[in-house]
């Protein structure tokens, strides 16, 4: 296979987010409406995520679905807007072997 064709297959990636320490509330809110947009960015190319947050209220984590560049730039982007705020992480979905249980 090669490596062109392997960057344009679509796979599943997870994006997980933890609280910085000393977040507030008003950080939180400040990122919201640049989130909102990327999320939306994303949907109007008809392409889906999946977020929300986790039961411990500090982290949460987002499902979508693109090739690996498609997958990285989200990632570049929601970590610009969250610099500071979240730390992040991106997997592929294979990669998480507890998702396979979902």
């Amino acid at each position: 296979m090669s490596t062109i064709q392997t960057l344009q297959e679509k796979k599943l990636w997870v994006l997980v987010s933890s609280l910085k320490e000393n977040t507030s509330d008003d950080d939180l809110e400040r990122i919201a409406p640049a989130l909102t947009d990327l999320i939306d960015q994303w949907h109007s190319q008809g392409k889906f995520v999946w977020s929300g947050s986790l039961d411990n209220n500090k982290s949460g984590m987002a499902i979508y679905e693109g090739t690996e560049q498609e997958a990285h730039e989200f990632f570049e982007e929601n970590k610009k807007i969250c610099s500071g705020v979240l730390d992040s992480y991106l997997y592929q979905w294979g990669a998480l072997p507890f998702l396979s249980l979902l």
